[in-house]
């Protein structure tokens, strides 16, 4: 399908034509399909999720399309970053899931210790604003993605980067033994 005729059929269901933005929902659909195929060879069986997820985040997004651009970069966009999401939470699945070889195994640490220094980041993050406090948890301790604590938190994504940004610089200063 030509970006005019895929256009068209977005500016007509953004109007109320629901046969038109079946269509429209339809062929992108096929055009993801075809995105995350060559993106994904090596795992076929995520491609299908990630075309649902797109689609979703299409439909949730619809109002922000620019008419003035064209749809195919639209549509892109949004599939780079549910690529980029995908691609976030299985290296952290994988990370958390690699099992260590006897080369590189780690002394297990006392279990006194580990409970100290989980006080002492609580001491530390409860120093900070709510916001900071949060988003810092989610994306340093959690290892979610700016846009999933945005999402968890109600958050803009700008305002979960700087509040991480601004938290860490508070924490840094504080852990120096100055006032943040």
């Amino acid at each position: 399908m030509s970006e005019d005729e895929l256009r068209r059929r977005l500016l007509n269901g953004l109007s109320g034509d629901n046969r038109a933005y079946h269509a429209f929902l339809q062929a992108t659909g096929d055009l993801l399909r075809r995105y995350f195929h060559r993106r994904l060879g090596s795992l076929p069986d995520e491609v299908e999720d990630l075309v649902q997820d797109s689609l979703l985040a299409i439909h949730d997004k619809r109002q922000t399309y620019d008419p003035t651009l064209p749809v195919t970069a639209w549509l892109y966009a949004i599939a780079r970053y549910k690529l980029a999401d995908l691609l976030r939470r299985r290296q952290r699945r994988e990370q958390r899931t690699d099992s260590l070889d006897k080369a590189t195994a780690l002394e297990p640490s006392a279990p006194e210790h580990d409970e100290m220094a989980g006080r002492d980041l609580d001491w530390l993050l409860a120093q900070l604003p709510e916001r900071q406090r949060v988003a810092i948890r989610h994306m340093k301790l959690e290892g979610l993605s700016v846009a999933e604590t945005a999402q968890r938190t109600g958050m803009s994504e700008s305002a979960v980067k700087v509040g991480v940004h601004r938290g860490l610089k508070a924490l840094s200063k504080l852990i120096q033994g100055q006032n943040a």
